[in-house]
């Protein structure tokens, strides 16, 4: 294809040549923008400068370079563009190598490296495309979403159990995705779990708790009675079901397939049973938003001391990875910067898992609980916390020393989750490490200006600072735990009253632009008029709210607190009179009727 052809494909608007003949020269581009220009040279010591083609749009960049017939070693001057790219602009990138005697093109989202390649893309796309490269992609979230829901229901015809169903598919799929032959009419149920097996001991190869991690797969999944019951009809039945609606959907070498998957886990743990419906697994959104508001990069040592099925570290990764230039320091992220613990011996597994399926060798997550933890957790010293501990934690989840303060009848955490905010901020402050905390906590711990509550607040803000509070939609995890939640954002090791703090950020952030559909949980949706995802302009809206401070009527406040006050955008936010319409006031008076004719002050005639 001729370079007019590419351009037109991916579309001119977008073109950002900076010399003649369209190329883009980035020592120009450097000292356009003061910056030191270090030239990247190969083994013969020629310098990479000049790119063919260039379009940016949003913040994803389009990086194209033209020759007759590439060759593998035209992807170290493609590499090099990469780098250069990510120093000028910090730009999300799509590298592509194209030929101009034919349409042959070769692709990587991200950097050039065999992790970001990706074989399935042969053909230019639009600049469009590329962009849904990195944003999610709601008709396949749906999708997902409603497979799974029928294969819960396929699992449920063939006897799983549901605490075992998340764990059981996790790993088929994962299997899958390596390339598990199952259809070979010679194949027994038996062999097939040892060909899963295999593929588990392979891709754990690298891993220092290997053994451990294999028992606990083997013990809790291939070789649970109710899976080694299954015949080779039932497990052919479910593994082509995954192969055909569910894997299709989920692409690891894109966010939007990042995003899908992490959906898949968050969506099938919801089907469980009555003694579980006190899960709050965290949404996906959610996740990537205080992903953005801590400021994941390249640079961070990510914790979360309760990761469940791991999607906080899912999506922590994701952006890391993402702020990369170069392989190394993607392997560098994998490998030393991802950090989690999960207490529950189940739900450890399905983080392994989870993480395995997006190519990480997870010999950072450890089992077990985090406050026998605090050696390691010192050592690791990491610099970005994500968090959303058990808001009912039972006796045996928490520390003895914290358990004995209890009174005889509690049986539950009197602190809803705040006590793990503190022993992390202790932990990190024992040897003088500072740190970004976001951690999702009900309601009441933001409220709460009396008892063990009200004293952890004060405690957590002699040496901590809380820089925000975001209130959360209602039923935000819906259709699992039921609590109204919050995201609180401290710094760790600054201490709340030092006076180069500004006030406390407040934030209202009730509408997420999700809704609720029947068997699919809370649904993204799109803007009519526009077509684009109502999410991902309220959360642009929620960050830059954040993080220039800003006071707006009906949706923010700034206000100085203590351990004392209210944590809520409600008690300092002032109400935006102009949304109001003649509807909300025929509702409040029909609601405050509706009140006193329950309490009996008025009678209907």
């Amino acid at each position: 294809m001729i370079r007019t052809d590419m351009i037109s494909t991916v579309g001119r608007a977008y073109l950002t040549s900076n010399i003649e003949n369209d190329e883009y020269s980035y020592p120009k581009a450097f000292s356009t923008s003061s910056l030191t220009f270090v030239p990247i040279r190969n083994s013969a010591g020629r310098a990479f400068e000049k790119l063919d083609i260039r379009f940016v749009k949003d913040n994803v960049t389009v990086l194209i370079e033209t020759k007759q017939n590439f060759t593998k070693a035209d992807e170290e001057q493609l590499s090099a563009y990469v780098e250069y790219e990510k120093a000028l602009t910090g730009n999300k990138t799509v590298a592509i190598l194209a030929n101009t005697v034919n349409d042959n093109v070769k692709v990587w989202r991200g950097v050039v490296s065999d992790s970001d390649f990706m074989p399935k893309e042969t053909a230019l796309r639009s600049m469009d495309e590329y962009v849904d490269f990195y944003t999610s992609k709601i008709n396949d979230k749906e999708k997902v979403m409603q497979n799974t829901y029928k294969l819960n229901e396929l699992l449920h015809r063939h006897s799983i159990p549901e605490k075992l169903r998340s764990q059981f598919v996790g790993t088929c799929l994962l299997a899958l995705k390596n390339g598990l032959d199952y259809s070979t009419p010679s194949l027994t149920a038996a062999q097939i779990r040892t060909r899963v097996k295999e593929v588990l001991e392979e891709l754990l190869n690298s891993d220092i708790n290997k053994a451990e991690k294999l028992a606990l797969l083997n013990r809790n999944v291939l070789g649970d009675q109710y899976i080694r019951q299954l015949n080779i009809a039932a497990f052919r039945e479910i593994l082509k079901f995954i192969e055909d609606n569910i894997l299709p959907f989920i692409n690891d070498k894109s966010t939007s397939g990042q995003d899908l998957l992490n959906l898949f886990f968050v969506t099938f743990n919801k089907y469980v049973g009555k003694s579980d419906k006190n899960q709050a697994f965290t949404p996906d959104h959610i996740t990537d938003f205080m992903s953005k508001i801590t400021g994941v990069n390249k640079h961070s040592v990510v914790l979360d001391p309760c990761c469940g099925s791991g999607s906080f570290l899912v999506r922590a990764m994701t952006q890391a990875l993402d702020d990369c230039a170069t392989a190394s320091e993607q392997e560098r992220v994998k490998k030393y910067q991802i950090f989690g613990i999960e207490f529950d011996e189940n739900v450890y597994g399905l983080a392994t898992t989870n993480m395995l399926i997006h190519s990480d060798g997870n010999s950072n997550i450890r089992q077990g609980s985090c406050f026998d933890l605090a050696d390691w957790i010192k050592e690791a010293k990491p610099n970005v916390i994500l968090m959303n501990p058990p808001y009912n934690g039972q006796r045996i989840h928490l520390p003895k020393s914290y358990v004995n303060t209890w009174s005889k009848d509690k049986k539950e955490d009197p602190s809803k989750g705040l006590y793990f905010v503190k022993y992390i901020a202790d932990t990190l402050n024992s040897i003088n490490h500072q740190a970004k905390l976001a951690v999702l906590l009900p309601v009441a711990c933001a409220i709460g200006t009396s008892g063990e509550i009200a004293r952890l607040k004060r405690e957590i803000l002699e040496e901590n600072t809380l820089d925000a509070v975001f209130t959360l939609p209602n039923e935000i995890f819906y259709p699992g735990a039921s609590a109204s939640a919050c995201c609180m954002v401290f710094k760790i090791g600054t201490k709340h009253n030092d006076v180069s703090n500004p006030d406390t950020f407040f934030g209202y952030c009730k509408d997420d632009g999700f809704k609720k559909k029947k068997n699919l949980g809370r649904v993204e949706q799109i803007d009519t008029d526009t077509g684009k995802s109502k999410w991902v302009e309220i959360e642009r809206e929620w960050i830059e709210l954040y993080r220039n401070r800003r006071s707006v009527d009906g949706l923010s406040a700034t206000h100085k607190v203590n351990g004392d006050d209210e944590w809520l955008c409600e008690a300092y936010m002032k109400t935006d009179y102009t949304k109001l319409t003649e509807q909300d006031f025929q509702q409040t008076i029909n609601d405050y009727l509706a009140y006193l004719v329950k309490e009996g002050h008025i009678y209907e005639a």
